[in-house]
């Protein structure tokens, strides 16, 4: 394939050299269109070695080639990595002042951008209304990821690993094994009221089901995304042309959509993590210290949303659950999720241990993937988007 990478001016730019390495060894044709600034971190010498082709800048270098629009027009896929706050910017307003700018113009191919930058950049309003508009023009978004930053710093901001970019942009270039098919899952956690003001909840954040959903849409499924309570932030990586959002807030309204959705769906992933019980009454005034006493909540249990979905599935349906344990070892761990799958009735369920500084709220997970009849179909562990690719192989293998 014939990959043009570009390179921007951030220092994330020193691991762009080993992702052109992975995809040269790949057996993939790689030009490298650095910025000016790029070349501040790492030089031409070096982009020339590992690529084995000429790298320049400048658009008046070959113009008897029309080299400014050829790169473009000749590339299946367009990688930018790191894409910086400022080059997002740029991309964003079609600015084409360098070599770089003129090849994103030029292309139709797939362009995927990883973006590296300080957290409070990212969550700049500009940088987000940057990628919005970039997401909803069918630009492909890997990462941030969560972690230390240059100067000490720590935070959203991080470039995704060469590996998860090269995964990625294997999704992109290879026929997307889930294309045509209809995804339904739901992210997040449910929050059952207990006046105005409190609720009864869980510490999900919604990460690995947006993190399900966006790998399903880049693998060529049609997806919806029922979400439980989960913020903009995380929800930012689900802008996508094939992706809508419902939103939703308690148990009940989420067994509501997701059996309505369910219908059409192919594959039905319950990833948000429901509470099991609600409170009998909701009081319509916020319980106060004044009125005297301490209140008691009687609850209620709630419905198993899941097992109510794989009890209706259609023939052909695939219904997936998600189980978050706190075991004593491993073999309670698959004893717990073998048991619920069968209670269930679902095709798979993907276990993880959770815990104070484990499994929400996390940039990363580990899983246990359990397939028909409680037998192992992988275990992964890493970004929340590697799992889902992971847990997406399994699904495939299965359909």
């Amino acid at each position: 394939m014939n990959i043009v990478v570009g390179v921007t001016g951030g220092i994330a730019a020193y691991k762009t050299v080993h992702l052109v390495r992975l995809l040269t060894k790949g057996g993939h044709d790689v030009t490298v269109v650095p910025t000016e600034d790029a070349l501040r971190f790492v030089g031409t010498p070096t982009w020339e070695a590992i690529s084995r082709h000429p790298v320049t800048t400048s658009v008046h270098e070959d113009v008897a080639k029309v080299r400014h629009v050829a790169l473009g027009q000749a590339a299946e896929l367009v990688i930018v990595a790191p894409a910086t706050a400022n080059s997002i910017a740029k991309i964003a307003a079609g600015l084409a002042d360098d070599l770089l700018g003129t090849t994103l113009l030029a292309t139709e191919a797939p362009v995927l951008i990883a973006p590296a930058m300080h957290a409070e950049m990212w969550r700049n309003a500009a940088t987000q209304a940057n990628i919005a508009t970039l997401r909803e023009r069918g630009v492909h978004v890997v990462g941030p990821a969560d972690g230390e930053l240059a100067g000490g710093d720590s935070g959203p901001g991080r470039m995704s690993e060469p590996e998860e970019i090269l995964a990625a942009a294997q999704a992109l270039l290879a026929p997307g094994d889930l294309a045509g098919v209809r995804v339904v899952v739901s992210a997040g956690g449910t929050r059952e009221p207990i006046d105005p003001v409190r609720f009864l909840g869980n510490r999900s954040s919604g990460r690995q089901g947006v993190a399900l959903a966006a790998e399903a849409a880049a693998r060529g499924a049609e997806v919806t995304v029922v979400a439980a309570n989960v913020s903009a932030d995380v929800l930012a990586d689900v802008r996508h042309p094939a992706i809508r959002v419902l939103a939703v807030g308690a148990a009940a309204e989420l067994a509501e959509v997701m059996k309505r959705e369910a219908l059409e769906a192919d594959v039905v992933v319950m990833a948000a993590a429901v509470a099991d019980y609600r409170p009998v009454q909701v009081s319509d005034r916020k319980l106060t210290k004044e009125a005297g006493g301490v209140p008691t909540i009687e609850l209620v249990e709630n419905e198993d949303i899941v097992a109510a979905l794989a009890a209706a599935r259609r023939s052909g349906q695939l219904v997936v659950a998600f189980a978050a344990e706190t075991p004593e070892d491993e073999a309670e761990l698959l004893a717990r999720a073998r048991g619920k799958q069968q209670r269930k009735g679902v095709d798979l369920l993907v276990v993880n241990e959770v815990g104070w500084e484990r499994g929400f709220e996390r940039a990363e997970n580990a899983v246990r993937i359990l397939g028909p009849g409680g037998v192992g179909a992988g275990v992964a562990s890493g970004s929340k988007r590697a799992v889902a690719s992971a847990i997406w192989d399994a699904i495939v293998q299965e359909r």
